[in-house]
C-alpha cells in the first residue's frame, strides 16, 4: 500500500465501487417506492457517522493507514449526501419539469430550486470540514471532499450551460424532472475553464507526489491525484462518445417499467 500506483488504483476502485453501490441501492429502492427510498437514506446513516468519525480521528495522524482512512472517510461523507440526493430525501423545493421555452434567467431559478437543499448541505459540510481540518497534520480527507465539491459544482454548471453528451440513464425516479433543466449543445464557455483548472490541479498533486518525503505523503497525494484525474475524466465524458454507463449497468437491476412524468404548476413550477 506504500506504492503510489497502488494508491491510485485504490482510488479508482473506491470511486467505481462507491458509485456502483449507491446506484444499486437507489435503483432497488426506486423499484419499491417512496417508503423504500426513505429507508435507504436512513440505512446509510451509519456510513455517514463512520465517515465523520474517521475524518476526525485521522486529522492528527500522519501515518500511512490514516492517509487511506481520511480519503475513505471523505468518500463516506460525500457518498451519504449523494445517496440522500438521489433518493429525493435532500433535493430542493422544485419537483417539476422545466418547459422548453423558459427564459434563461427563469431556467436558472428553476434549476437552483431542484437542488437547493442539497447544495446548501454540501456548502455547510465543506465549511465545517475546513473549520475543523484546516492546519491539521493529515489534510487528505479535507482535500478529497474539497476536490469532489469543486468538481461537482463545475459539472452541474456545465450541464446547465450545455454539453454535447448527457447520460441520464441512472437518474432515479425521484429526480426525473432534473434532465429537463440540462441542455445538450456545443461546448459552453465554462467547459475549457473547468478542464484547464482540473488539469492544473492534477499536475499540482502530481508535483506534490513527486516531492513527497514519506510513504504516507506519497500515498495521500497519489489518492488526490487520482480522484482529481477522475473528475477531469468525468468532464471529458460530457464530450467524448464513450459508453461509460457500461461500468455499472451490468450490476444494476432493471429500472421501473412505468413512469408518470410530473407536470409544472404555477408560474415558476414551485
Amino acid at each position: 500500500m506504500t506504492s503510489p500506483w497502488i494508491a491510485a488504483l485504490f482510488a479508482l476502485f473506491a470511486w467505481w465501487f462507491s458509485t456502483g453501490a449507491i446506484l444499486w441501492a437507489v435503483r432497488h429502492a426506486d423499484r419499491r417506492g417512496q417508503q423504500a427510498r426513505v429507508i435507504c437514506t436512513i440505512a446509510g446513516l451509519p456510513i455517514l457517522a463512520l465517515g465523520i468519525w474517521g475524518f476526525g480521528t485521522t486529522l492528527s495522524n500522519p501515518g500511512l493507514p490514516a492517509a487511506y482512512g481520511a480519503f475513505l472517510s471523505a468518500l463516506a461523507i460525500w457518498g451519504w449526501i449523494e445517496l440522500a440526493f438521489l433518493t429525493g430525501a435532500i433535493t430542493g423545493p422544485n419537483v417539476y419539469d422545466c418547459p422548453d421555452d423558459t427564459p434563461e434567467w427563469e431556467r436558472f431559478i428553476r434549476a437552483w430550486g431542484t437542488i437547493a437543499y442539497h447544495e446548501m448541505l454540501l456548502v455547510g459540510v465543506l465549511v465545517l470540514i475546513w473549520i475543523y481540518g484546516h492546519g491539521a497534520i493529515n489534510s487528505f480527507g479535507l482535500w478529497t471532499f474539497t476536490i469532489l465539491y469543486i468538481a461537482r459544482i463545475s459539472a452541474k454548471l456545465n450541464l446547465f450551460y450545455g454539453v454535447p453528451r448527457i447520460n441520464t440513464e441512472f437518474i432515479p425516479d425521484a429526480l426525473r424532472h432534473l434532465p429537463s433543466h440540462f441542455r445538450i449543445s456545443r461546448l459552453n464557455w465554462l467547459f475549457p475553464i473547468s478542464i484547464t483548472a482540473l488539469s492544473f490541479a492534477t499536475a499540482c498533486w502530481l508535483e506534490r507526489l513527486y516531492s513527497a518525503t514519506t510513504a504516507a505523503e506519497a500515498a495521500g497525494f497519489a489518492l488526490l491525484s487520482a480522484i482529481t484525474a477522475l473528475a477531469l475524466l468525468e468532464h471529458w465524458l460530457m464530450v467524448l462518445p464513450v459508453p461509460d454507463a457500461k461500468l455499472w449497468r451490468w450490476m444494476l437491476p432493471a429500472p421501473k417499467p412505468t413512469h408518470k412524468s410530473r407536470q409544472p404548476e404555477g408560474t415558476h413550477g414551485f
